[in-house]
Order: structure tokens, then sequence, then C-alpha cells
């Protein structure tokens, strides 16, 4: 198996977008670690991506057998509520322009990341694929949601007319290394993992957590998604749309108490109650990538917390935070 997707790989061009992010760190990784040697990552300082020029102008200097799609604009609620015009302009364009230019400039596979926020907030758990469109998502990042969710209907769409290959994949929480640490507009478990090492070597003696921590999310290890990513490129020859998360339920009170062990902190855990718990449940089926791709989340939360805290502890002084 190992050698069949090795030589899935040989002499391919591949583009990466959001290459230098979070996400695309992980799977450059991945794809060095399969001996691909004809890796591209797109910068947002060299080309702007929602631009229809500057997309033309990257295919024509850069040819590319396959497109990973992992660019996009990402923040938390507040920036989704203070730039909705951003979130969702940008993010649409680079999605729509991107993947038509990919099939323009006859590229074999594309594949992306979409949004786990993009299901509709009334749709049961676990999140299956088949209710991706069944509702309206979560007002705040509507916007962002919204423009990432289109994506999945210019994949069928080009599949359908022009048998253009693309997957769109919708990973859960995602963590882990080269995460934003911003406390900002970090998600949950990276500003956790950064107040836990803070507070620990300067031995503090509590470290303040929001919400009750009643309310759970499907946590999955960065490291995991990008194996998914690839997988979706060796394995697919149609259009699809498939879940990249843990398929577990972990609430916030257990990703903490995992957080005092792996990162020795002794002092007390102050809950501010007075902060919104968000959506209490969410889970994601994962049983078509398991079917599909024979893929599976390998990381469990604990080794992966350790990864990411341990990442963090070393990395201070470059990490975005």
């Amino acid at each position: 198996m190992g050698f069949i997707f090795m030589s899935f790989w040989k002499n391919k061009r591949v583009l990466v977008t959001g290459g230098g992010g979070f996400l695309g760190s992980h799977v450059v990784e991945k794809l060095k670690g399969r001996g691909v040697t004809g890796v591209f990552v797109v910068r947002s300082k060299d080309y702007n991506l929602a631009v229809e020029a500057e997309v033309i102008r990257l295919f024509k200097e850069h040819p590319a057998d396959l497109v990973l799609h992992l660019a996009g604009l990402v923040g938390g609620i507040l920036p989704n509520k203070e730039k909705p015009a951003d979130y969702f302009y940008q993010n649409l364009m680079m999605g729509t322009l991107m993947h038509h230019c990919s099939w323009r400039n006859g590229v074999q596979k594309f594949i992306a990341a979409g949004a786990g926020c993009g299901y509709p907030e009334s749709a049961p758990n676990p999140l299956k694929e088949t209710s991706f469109w069944d509702g309206f998502p979560q007002k705040e990042s509507a916007p962002y949601s919204l423009a990432k969710r289109l994506l999945s209907i210019q994949s069928e769409a080009y599949f359908r007319q022009h048998g253009f290959v693309s997957v769109i994949t919708i990973p859960g929480n995602i963590y882990g290394p080269y995460d934003n640490f911003n406390l900002l507009d970090a998600h949950v478990i990276p500003a956790l993992v950064r107040k836990f090492v803070e507070a620990t070597e300067k031995r503090a003696s509590s470290v303040e957590v929001w919400g009750t921590g009643k309310a759970a999310r499907d946590f999955v290890y960065a490291g995991d998604v990008a194996e998914g990513v690839l997988l979706a490129a060796e394995t697919q020859d149609k259009y699809e749309l498939i879940n990249l998360s843990s398929g577990r339920e972990t609430p916030i009170r257990e990703v903490v108490e995992l957080l005092k062990k792996v990162t020795g902190f002794a002092g007390e855990i102050t809950w501010n109650t007075s902060r919104p718990d968000g959506q209490m449940h969410r889970r994601f089926d994962t049983s078509k990538a398991k079917q599909l791709l024979g893929w599976e989340a390998r990381t469990g939360l604990e080794e992966g917390l350790r990864l990411t805290a341990d990442w963090y502890r070393q990395h201070q002084a470059e990490a975005r935070k």
C-alpha cells in the first residue's frame, strides 16, 4: 500500500495554498515524508488568490498536477463579527478561482479543506456529510462558512460537466503545532495550551478558563487531518465530501485536566461562567472517511496535547500569538 502511494506522487508537481499556515505546514511535512520533491508552497505575499489575474499568473509560473487548497481567511467569532464581508469575499473568491483555474489548467485532482462550522446549526449529531446542506450554519460565522460551503457545489458541478476530480474534506476541531495561539482569536485548545504552558513557567497560582467546561467538541490532531488530505488525493477519482475528525466528543473540562497533566501545572482552575460555552455538543460521523480512505484519527488526545504543548514551549518566540 505504501509503495503504491509513493509511486502515486512520483514526478508530481503539487501546489499547496496555505502551505505556510497551520494545516498546510503539516501537509507539507507529510508530502516530504512521502518523498515528494515537486512541492510549491503558495504564499499570500507573492500571490493574492482572491484576484483572478494573480491566480492565472500562479498557474502560468507554476504548472501543477495536483492542487491542495488549504488557504483561507480564518479567525474566531470576534473578527468574523467585525469583518463579515471580508470573510465572505476572500474565502469565496479564493476557493472559486483556485478550483476553476485548476480545472482550466489541466490539474488532475483538486483537494480542499472545507469548514466544519459550515454544517447547519440544527444538524443532528453525529454530523453526516448528507446533512451538509440541510439548513443554515451558525449565524456569527455564516459569511465565512457559507463561502467555504459553496466550494462543494462548485466541485460537484465541475465533476458532472467536466469530469474534474475534486474532494472537499471537512475537518473537525483541529489542533496541534503551528496553530494560532493569539488569545484574542485562537480556538479553544491553542488558547488553553498557551495559558497552561505560560502559567507553568511562571509558577502561577491559577489559570482562568472560560465557560463551565461542560461543552464538548470533536478534536482532531492536525497531523492526522493532513494524512487524510493526502489519502483523498491518492485514492479518490470522483467528487466527494468527506469528514476528517476523531468521531469522539470530549468536554472542555477533560481537556483542561489533560493539559494540567501534560504541562505539570500545579495550581488551581477558575471557571469564568460569565463567558458563554457556545454550542454544547458537536461530533462528526467519520464512517465515510474510514470506508473510502481507510482513514481514522490515530493520535489520542493526551498524546496530541503533549505534542502541541511541547511545540509551543519550544517555539514561543515564533509562534503566532
